[in-house]
């Protein structure tokens, strides 16, 4: 068989007019501070996805499934930005699909999530530690999972309950082919219809084009490329314990050809003072605080465990694949920058009166949870008036380095 691709345009003309598919492709006003990097072409390579895939790509793009009609999973998790994007925002957060509603969170990519695994905890540095799972919070183990909630989230999709999505697909343009997929009375079950619905999105979200590994990080390590000299120090700056440290958690392993084995995260959760954003309008409600982890609930159903107050403010590592697209940084969306974002780090404990109003570190958390953010790890051991681990060209150096990390590079 031939092996065809088509780009995004075919997308566009591949799925039906009703499904409102341009107005997915959106775009968040660059940061003022750096070059915006080009927009990531995504080949979805439909004539070789299986019914299942194609379905899901279909739910994937489909505005008419949130209430009103004019979201869909695409607005938020634009292909043209590593599937980050906010929904056109430049807050941070994610506009819903009414006016005026936000999230409290930044849309984190949907890039590289087949190989999360469900959320446990692992043994790091001597220690157990929390890790996996999906979203920011770790609350869903599958992609399945993942792929329900933001269809019955009022300050997302907005469905009142599975009969009326249902009943949206059920009359929509591929309602025929959700019937060859899943069988003739699909439809007759609600429940099981929408665990059609998730099964079929989580099946086009682990096709290739979520995790292509096509970036020049993978290129050179395969042997078929070259990083410039500035971006090999960027490496060496990333990895290094005595200067970024990043490497730490956002894990590659350079001797490896095999670009699976560098995700560029560890899926741990940890807690690092981020400032609070009062572009969130929740912010603005001072007895507000998003706990993250320590208020986790399982979407499988489980009983959410008992508020265990050591992981409040912890939030899981991000990958860092694409992170030259999928600004806003941080998971309240703080740093347009990043460079401001890799900054932070180096200079959070340095130079405080940079990133937080008066010098009041960490004020994005009630004090009783300020001992568990991370003051130990390099290099967020160094104190006020001390030197940095990273100066402005070493800060430099790895911004650059991690622009090699984009996908769709040509050799």
């Amino acid at each position: 068989m031939v092996h065809m691709r088509r780009k995004l345009l075919s997308l566009v003309l591949a799925v039906p007019a009703a499904t409102g598919i341009f107005s997915c492709f959106l775009t968040v006003s660059p940061s003022a501070q750096e070059k915006p990097a080009p927009g990531l072409a995504v080949d979805f390579d439909e004539p070789n996805l299986t019914p299942r895939e194609r379905l899901g790509m279909r739910l994937f793009f489909d505005t008419r499934l949130s209430e009103p009609a004019g979201q869909a999973c695409a607005s938020c998790h634009d292909p043209s930005r590593a599937f980050t994007g906010n929904n056109n925002t430049t807050i941070g957060v994610a506009l819903g699909s009414r006016p005026g509603v936000f999230g409290t969170r930044d849309t984190p990519t949907a890039m590289y999530l087949a190989a999360a695994p469900r959320f446990g905890s692992i043994v790091k540095d001597g220690k157990r530690v929390p890790a996996g799972g999906l979203f920011w919070d770790g609350r869903a183990d599958t992609l399945e999972d993942q792929a329900r909630g933001p269809f019955f989230n009022a300050l997302e999709m907005n469905n009142p309950d599975t009969p009326a999505l249902i009943a949206k697909i059920a009359t929509g343009p591929y309602a025929a082919e959700f019937h060859r997929v899943w069988g003739d009375d699909i439809f007759d079950k609600p429940d099981a219809a929408l665990d059609a619905v998730t099964a079929s999105i989580a099946a086009f979200e682990r096709t290739r084009a979520f995790q292509p590994f096509t970036s020049k990080f993978d290129y050179v390590m395969r042997g078929q490329a070259k990083f410039t000299e500035q971006e090999q120090r960027g490496l060496g700056l990333f990895t290094i314990r005595q200067k970024g440290n990043c490497a730490s958690c956002h894990i590659v392993d350079e001797a490896s050809r095999d670009p699976a084995k560098s995700l560029f995260t560890d899926f741990t959760y940890h807690a690092l003072g981020t400032p609070r954003s009062m572009r969130i309008p929740k912010n603005t409600d001072a007895s507000f605080n998003d706990l993250g982890l320590c208020d986790r609930v399982p979407m499988s159903g489980a009983k959410p465990p008992a508020k265990d107050a050591a992981q409040c403010g912890l939030f899981k590592t991000p990958t860092l694949r694409n992170i030259a697209l999928t600004g806003p940084y941080m998971h309240n969306g703080i740093f347009d920058s990043l460079r401001d974002a890799v900054a932070f780090y180096a200079t959070r404990d340095t130079d405080p009166k940079k990133w937080y109003p008066d010098g009041r570190k960490f004020n994005d958390l009630p004090a009783q949870y300020h001992a568990n953010v991370d003051v130990e790890t390099p290099p967020y051991q160094r104190r006020p008036g001390q030197r940095p681990q990273l100066n402005d060209e070493e800060i430099d150096d790895i911004v650059v380095f991690l622009r090699t990390l984009t996908d769709g590079y040509k050799p």
